[in-house]
């Protein structure tokens, strides 16, 4: 009897291809400037470190629903920052981190071969990657919306939309937004929505969420949102997300979710808490990243970059109008390692994108090698 891998699935992991340019970087005499990847350098708050150690004598079971503490929290912070009104602690789901609910997905939903998901043109893998799981197609589109779907095509199962997105830090409008919940209603569509960088809008306004009610028209059916606590307050390491939306997809999360023992561990629950009822903390990060963007972005255009889109998230896109590995190469030599827009999709081969997650020191040795 012979069986499939499921490893041979899935795209290879993208940044083993970094290892020759991340070496050349790393022997620069002045070490390595690490702009590749979106891990959070800055220290865990205070506030949240004391409710994880004060948490700690937990020896029983976490439930996979999550505590009301922690779903209430949830609540509280979408109106408190996104004005998000309207749900109730049945429509949230803690996660262990965003990447594990958004590359499972599919999974969970019942979504298989035939089945087609759709995803940014210009997007995080993973969303790929939980469709190329279950065998399911992969459907590249920017405006889903803007194709209607006939009563010959396949409805597409899941449409994945990313606002602020990674890598390339386009934010969408309301409006854009609501035009695509209403297509997405009018196709029965489930629109999920990825919204890890929403606290990172550089903007006058602050980027909207899918489930506020001017941008749903007060309802959530057919929507979800997924959010992560690991850039805006520096909390990685603890693995703490949740999605949140229609109850009835929730729902069935949940149900499954039990049967496979997903479960956040209950002292990083009680850190989330923490984390999602402290504000001051978020707008310190906010301004550490604010300060590093307004010194990464003119090095860079100085340096004969041009930056595209940006306007939100933790990344600068950057191009010099070349193969973006040649860009890779020629930043490497500098020792300083970025990632390459392909990894992204096919749209991205002439950028590379460029992370604020780094130290003020690193920040300044990056400024100094570009000009």
């Amino acid at each position: 009897m012979s069986r499939r891998l499921v490893s041979s699935r899935l795209p290879d992991f993208p940044w083993d291809s970094l290892a020759a340019a991340r070496a050349r970087a790393v022997a620069h005499e002045g070490g390595l400037v690490d702009l590749s990847v979106g891990t959070p350098v800055d220290p865990t708050p205070d506030v949240v470190r004391d409710a994880l150690a004060a948490a700690s004598d937990s020896p029983g079971y976490p439930t996979t629903v999550g505590t009301t503490a922690l779903r209430g929290a949830v609540l509280g912070w979408l109106e408190r920052r996104f004005g998000v009104t309207g749900l109730d602690v049945h429509q949230v789901l803690p996660s262990i981190g965003s990447k594990e609910l958004i590359g499972s997905l599919a999974l969970h939903l019942g979504i298989g071969r035939g089945d087609e998901v759709v995803v940014p043109e210009l997007a995080y893998p993973t969303y790929a990657v939980g469709a190329a799981l279950v065998g399911a197609d992969v459907v590249v589109s920017d405006a889903p919306d803007l194709e209607p779907v006939s009563p010959h095509q396949d409805v597409p199962a899941l449409v994945w939309i990313n606002s602020p997105a990674n890598p390339h830090g386009a934010v969408m409008s309301p409006g854009r937004l609501t035009a695509l919940v209403r297509w997405a209603r009018e196709n029965g569509v489930l629109l999920v929505s990825d919204e890890c960088y929403l606290e990172f809008g550089w903007q006058d306004e602050r980027p909207s969420s899918v489930l506020h009610p001017d941008v749903n028209g007060g309802s959530v059916e057919g929507l979800l949102a997924v959010h992560s606590l690991s850039k805006r307050s520096n909390l990685a390491g603890y693995r703490g997300a949740f999605v949140a939306g229609d109850a009835a997809v929730v729902a069935e999360l949940l149900e499954v979710r039990k049967n496979l023992g997903l479960q956040m561990p209950a002292p990083q629950q009680a850190a989330c808490v923490a984390a999602l009822d402290d504000d001051a903390h978020v707008d310190e990060q906010r301004a550490r990243y604010l300060s590093r963007r307004a010194r990464l972005r003119p090095a860079l255009e100085e340096a004969g970059f041009t930056i595209d889109h940006s306007e939100g998230s933790l990344y600068l896109w950057a191009t010099r109008g070349e193969p973006c590995r040649d860009t890779v190469d020629h930043l490497a030599d500098l020792g300083i390692l970025v990632a390459p827009g392909d990894f992204y999709g096919a749209a991205g081969s002439q950028h590379v994108r460029v992370a604020l997650t780094v130290t003020d020191e690193r920040v300044d040795a990056a400024v100094a090698r570009l000009s």
